[in-house]
């Protein structure tokens, strides 16, 4: 029976799983607060997509309140994203080749977070193929912005934030190439966590030995939510290279005094970065600073350029390998996005020295980061180089007057960390004074996972911007 006062869909996932182990909350309950609120807000944010029928999901809770307790997720509402396989579900990659497609089987990411106990209510929109930080696609539209709905909720997991922020759903998984969970926690005032690469492996499909530049990962509205999702998602495949075998319990925040964080900016002015972003990163620093690290900011620690000129190689190369058949196939690449037909061209335009030289830029690149950490405990960017922008563009053109080469060059800010496969904590930073959401990265050395987690903790202590300011919807 609920408890008097509780306000079903603000509630942390952590004490919705408390309740609901105790009987202090139903399933049922949980499921009828989170449904109204999907009816009363997604129609204007258009987060959730391939929203199951009302009263099959309702008799899955009933079920669940009827069972025992299968795991951390046990009757919560979750809607997966539309980049991951899901059993009797919808996926439609934001693909019209794939927009009626139902899979017979959950990828691994979904089958963890079915056998956590969780309820599969539907999906979170994203971009086509997840390329772009901005989610519309032909199948299901454009998400929006809860804080300004004529404003992108970014992207690639956009449907994810949107919906956690909008108190649709308590837990979100999300998936990081470039930025994918991080543009949106900035734009949507959430958390968004790029785990170590290799600790939330993949399916054991395709390529799993140079794919080293994803990974899928937890959003959630604290960071205690991010630990507990982050625990059923970890954990080796055997069936793939890489792996980490790390279990992760709540986090205890941690001491900053005596904390070294080093602040990079805008990489040496290397990055075009819109006013505002960079005092609006500061003033997060000054959180840390408050708890008594030590903020020393950063000249450049590797060339931008080099950087990019691995990043591009190495994707377009994944890209083109992953996506041939799509461009091989005349009416499949007819109903193919422009930004995935560049990428498949570029990479198969690529020599074998290319990708070498790109693989050393990264081998580089990741032994310089590792002697930034021997004198640093976090490294900060901004989680953005733009405000949440207009809905119906396809990407912004330009930054102070700078044309963006690229449809992706305004997501340069983000390719440090995942080129190297870094843990990267995606932080609200509060508002700017127009109104909208940024947010800092939090980057660690690789496998440090749980010390960046404990960090957060710290700073989440300290501010809840996702409570202080939930969105007027």
């Amino acid at each position: 029976m609920k408890e008097a006062g509780v306000e079903v869909t603000s509630l942390s996932a952590v004490a919705l799983a408390g309740m609901i182990a105790r009987r202090a909350l139903s399933c049922v309950e949980v499921m009828t607060a989170h449904l109204a609120q999907i009816e009363a807000v997604n129609p204007a944010v258009n987060a959730i997509v391939s929203l199951r029928d009302v009263d099959v999901l309702m008799a899955e809770a009933a079920a669940a309140d009827a069972a025992v307790v299968r795991g951390p997720l046990h009757g919560m509402p979750f809607a997966v994203k539309d980049l991951v396989a899901t059993k009797g579900l919808r996926t439609t990659y934001g693909s019209p080749i794939f927009a009626d497609y139902v899979p017979a089987k959950d990828d691994l990411l979904a089958a963890r977070m079915r056998a956590a106990g969780a309820i599969f209510i539907g999906k979170t929109n994203t971009p086509e193929w997840g390329q772009g930080s901005h989610s519309f696609n032909p199948v299901h539209g454009v998400t929006r912005n809860p804080y300004d709905l004529g404003r992108t909720a970014g992207g690639s997991s956009g449907g994810a934030a949107a919906a956690l922020a909008a108190r649709m759903v308590p837990l979100a998984d999300g998936s990081d190439m470039m930025g994918s969970l991080r543009n949106p926690a900035a734009f949507c005032n959430v958390y968004g966590f790029r785990p170590t690469w290799g600790l939330v492996p993949s399916d054991a499909l395709g390529d799993t030995f140079m794919a080293t530049l994803a990974t899928e990962g937890p959003m959630a509205r604290d960071i205690a939510d991010l630990a507990l999702l982050l625990d059923v998602q970890a954990g080796e495949n055997s069936a793939v290279p890489f792996g980490r075998n790390q279990r992760f319990a709540a986090p205890v925040a941690a001491d900053m005094r005596g904390k070294r964080i080093g602040w990079l900016g805008d990489w040496g002015g290397a990055f075009e970065v819109e006013p505002g972003i960079l005092a609006q990163s500061e003033a997060a620093l000054q959180v840390f600073a408050d708890l008594g690290a030590d903020i020393v900011p950063l000249p450049p620690p590797f060339p931008a350029e080099k950087l990019w000129q691995a990043w591009t190689t190495l994707r377009a190369m994944l890209n083109a390998g992953a996506k041939r058949a799509l461009y091989d196939t005349p009416a499949q690449r007819a109903q193919t996005k422009p930004e995935t037909l560049w990428e498949i061209e570029q990479g198969l335009s690529l020599t074998a020295q290319a990708v070498y030289d790109a693989s050393v830029i990264r081998s580089q690149w990741f032994a310089r980061a590792a002697g930034l950490f021997d004198r640093f405990d976090a490294l900060v960017l901004p989680s953005a180089q733009v405000w949440p922008f207009p809905a119906d563009w396809r990407w912004p053109q330009s930054i102070n007057g700078t044309a963006m080469d690229t449809y992706h060059r305004w997501m340069e800010v983000v390719v440090p960390a995942g080129l190297i496969g870094l843990p990267a904590l995606a932080l609200p930073a509060g508002f700017g004074a127009n109104g909208l959401p940024m947010g800092v990265q939090l980057i660690g050395r690789s496998g440090a996972d749980a010390a960046i987690l404990a960090m957060g903790q710290a700073y989440h202590a300290a501010t809840d911007w996702p409570a202080q300011r939930p969105p007027l919807l």
